[in-house]
């Protein structure tokens, strides 16, 4: 399979850090990219050079681009939630004692003051863009997910039995309560805010219809849909979870009564990991042998990235273009790709 490694061999930059990579995020600017590892560290690339920052003690749980252009935010099970600069400077901005902090999102639209958001424990704490807390909103379990809409003006946790979604400017305490028993481990929003998607434990996801709240259930995957997003024109929601990328219409009345379109791969191996590309109907699909692909969905066509062999894929983003992609696996192999050179 050495084509495989094609685009990786002569657009891409690599790293092996041996430490299961946790996440990877760019920032705002597209500048800088981030992985996060299970020891700690967070390393920063400019495709040039290498920045090593220790960021937690244990592993970074979380790995999030900052409200800023330059930075990023993480988050571990050290309690705390930490600024980084690509100089390799770090800040704490929150700690939360003996709490993980596991899940952390940030939203800076031009419209509305930027927010930042973390979870530790069964409260969702919301911030300015300094760090500072505007309000701390208590859920019924652990916050498994969180999720922005796309104006900022609600974000959206997931939790057993249902998620939570609030209005960030408001100061009522509570939220719309979307209800469907089971856990519920992570959650999406669709681009135009018309439904809320969570992932169950159980191998099945779950949505409901905005404003409506109608129940959507999506199911039939061999495994856990570790990870999940809508395209940029909300048209289609790409799952893991099975040897397939499946893609759920979420128009002409679908997803219910509707088949997904599967994508499978090459060598039968599940797909661990999917990021949506920014601008089109793109999405990348890492896979638990450590195939990534890029597939075109109205074309219905795959095109090999990474070749399997360096441990499963565990992290996947696009830059804010869509012109770079970032993957890491399992075994602390990491790459960045360039999709913009001639």
């Amino acid at each position: 399979m050495d084509d495989f490694d094609a685009l990786l061999n002569s657009r891409g930059i690599t790293q092996n850090f041996g430490a299961y990579v946790t996440a990877a995020a760019f920032s705002r600017a597209g500048t800088h990219a981030a992985f996060a590892l299970g020891d700690g560290t967070l390393r920063l690339t400019d495709e040039t050079t290498w920045t090593t920052i220790t960021a937690h003690e244990g592993a970074i749980l979380t790995l999030t681009q900052d409200v800023t252009a330059e930075n990023f935010l993480t988050g571990g099970d050290d309690g705390f939630l930490r600024r980084h600069t690509p100089d390799g400077q770090s800040t704490d901005l929150q700690s939360y004692g003996m709490k993980w902090v596991e899940h952390a999102v940030s939203w800076a639209g031009a419209k509305s003051v930027p927010l930042i958001a973390c979870s530790a424990g069964k409260f969702l704490h919301l911030l300015d863009a300094q760090g500072q807390r505007l309000r701390s909103l208590p859920h019924p379990s652990t916050v498994t997910g969180l999720a922005f809409d796309a104006k900022g003006k609600r974000i959206a946790a997931s939790h057993y039995n249902g998620a939570s979604l609030w209005f960030t400017a408001s100061q009522s305490e509570t939220p719309r309560l979307l209800e469907w028993k089971g856990s519920h481990t992570g959650v999406t929003i669709h681009p135009a805010g018309e439904a809320l998607v969570t992932a169950m434990q159980e191998n099945a996801l779950h949505g409901w219809t905005l404003p409506e709240g109608k129940h959507m259930r999506m199911s039939g995957y061999p495994a856990k849909t570790e990870s999940f997003g809508f395209t940029k024109s909300g048209r289609w929601l790409a799952t893991s979870g099975a040897d397939a990328i499946v893609l759920w219409p979420f128009f002409g009345g679908g997803p219910m009564g509707k088949p997904p379109m599967e994508l499978a791969g090459p060598d039968g191996a599940f797909v661990r990991k999917i990021a949506t590309h920014p601008e089109h109907e793109v999405v990348a699909a890492g896979f638990d042998s450590g195939l990534t692909v890029i597939a075109d969905i109205p074309k219905e066509r795959l095109l090999p990235v990474c070749a399997p062999g360096r441990g499963a894929i565990t992290a996947l983003a696009w830059n804010h273009t869509g012109s770079h992609l970032a993957l890491g696996t399992a075994t602390g192999f990491c790459a960045v790709i360039d999709f913009s050179k001639a």
